[in-house]
């Protein structure tokens, strides 16, 4: 039997169409039918079957919904911050912006809290300084104060009483001298008026005595009800911290714009009426603390019986320089001779009378800086007195307002002067040498062991 030529197979068709356009088209599933003889066609590569082709619907990722595809979306009014109210809003202060406008009437709005809306400050804030007379201000004390122990030493003389008096011996020497001049002319009664002189240096602890001093030397007066009021307290706990019966002195007051007090004879103690009504108490305490220590130390006793028993000599120097002045214009009416014979004779008096008294009136001539450089070692024992007690802190500010008004004295009087304007003149060496009192930086730099914290 003749074989049939043979015929590559035929793959199959992917779904999509015919591989090429002259194929038979062979329906599945059926064998091929014998037909007339076809002319050879070469062979071709049969051609690789294709990838299936999926439906175009299923190449593509699905199709969400649009609305799921979306971010949801919430309502407007959500998405916007809810309004405040208009209450707690801070104010509009002048400069800011436009003045608010208020109502005519007035309607109840919360309190805004100020603390709340300002930050805390990381600086402390400094506040007004409460009145003198306040209890708020930091250098007031509590007067208030129950039983007191009173040391049974009350007084004492130091090293600056002793010196004071021993400085005066001079003073004294030369007074003696004047009376004992004067008794001569006296007679009989000479050595009564000497005994009487020398006896009456006991005045000075004499109670009716101080009284008249203070009224008619110091200008000072007894305190009224509101005055003594406000100083009994303030120098009951003075002399209670320093165990003294205070009610041994006698307070006084000085009508005086300045500030400054005074501690004379044996029982006074004097406060003019600007330290009184200007200082709060704890630094009126350190003022009265301070002339305290002078009557403890014994200055004030010391420097008055000086003065007194110093008195004849310097009013017998005050006349000889009266009558010396007088002469010397008398003299000067008379030429150059006049007054060279003039010279000669004073001259020849003061070289009798030191070589009489052998040299001791040259002292007296370096007596007024000695004294000077004593009362300056008095004031800083004194300022010492009151910062053991407790009222360093306050003498401290006392002294700084004493050298302020010191300093607005001085502007005033260069101003009333004509030399305003410019800065104040240097004090003078030999001023500073006499000055009884140390300077503020001094006074202040032997207060710094008290002023500084305990370690």
């Amino acid at each position: 039997m003749t074989q049939p030529p043979s015929i590559p197979p035929e793959y199959p068709e992917p779904t999509g169409g015919p591989a090429h356009p002259d194929a038979a088209q062979v329906p599945p599933g059926r064998p091929p039918v014998p037909g007339p003889r076809q002319p050879h066609i070469p062979p071709q590569e049969p051609p690789y079957p294709q990838p299936p082709q999926y439906p175009t619907a299923a190449a593509q990722p699905p199709q969400y919904p649009t609305a799921a595809a979306q971010p949801p979306q919430y309502p407007t009014a959500a998405a916007q911050p809810p309004p405040y109210p208009a209450g707690p809003q801070p104010p509009q202060y002048p400069g800011a912006g436009p003045a608010p406008h208020y109502p005519s009437a007035p309607q109840p709005q919360p309190p805004y809290p100020h603390a709340a809306a300002a930050p805390p400050s990381p600086y402390p804030q400094t506040s007004a300084v409460p009145p003198p007379g306040s209890p708020l201000h930091p250098h007031h004390i509590d007067t208030a104060r129950g039983r007191v122990h009173v040391s049974s030493r009350q007084r004492h003389t130091d090293a600056t009483a002793f010196g004071n008096l021993l400085l005066h011996l001079p003073n004294f020497l030369c007074s003696l001298v004047v009376v004992a001049l004067v008794s001569l002319v006296l007679g009989d009664f000479g050595l009564l008026v000497i005994l009487v002189w020398l006896a009456s240096g006991a005045l000075v602890f004499h109670r009716p005595t101080e009284s008249a001093l203070a009224r008619h030397l110091l200008r000072l007066r007894y305190p009224t009800p509101q005055e003594r009021a406000t100083l009994e307290p303030v120098w009951r706990e003075v002399t209670a911290r320093a165990g003294v019966e205070g009610r041994a002195y006698e307070l006084w007051v000085e009508d005086s714009d300045s500030l400054n007090a005074v501690a004379a004879a044996g029982h006074i103690v004097g406060v003019t009426s600007f330290a009184l009504n200007r200082l709060p108490n704890g630094e009126l305490a350190a003022v009265m603390a301070h002339e305290l220590g002078h009557h403890v130390g014994g200055h004030a006793w010391s420097g008055l019986l000086g003065h007194w028993y110093a008195l004849p000599g310097r009013i017998a120097w005050r006349l000889l320089r009266a009558v010396t002045g007088f002469l010397f214009h008398v003299s000067r009416a008379f030429s150059c001779l006049g007054v060279a014979f003039f010279g000669l004779c004073v001259g020849g008096i003061a070289f009798a009378t030191i070589s009489t008294l052998y040299g001791l009136p040259l002292l007296l001539l370096g007596m007024p800086y000695a004294l000077a450089a004593v009362g300056r070692r008095s004031e800083l024992r004194a300022d010492r007195h009151a910062a053991a007690l407790g009222f360093a802190p306050m003498l401290a500010a006392v002294l700084e307002k004493l050298h302020q008004q010191e300093q607005e004295q001085e502007q005033a009087r260069l101003a009333a002067a004509g030399q305003g304007g410019g800065e104040p003149p240097k004090e003078k060496a030999a001023s500073r040498l006499l000055s009884s009192h140390p300077d503020y930086h001094t006074r202040l730099h032997h207060l710094q062991e008290y002023l500084q914290p305990a370690r």
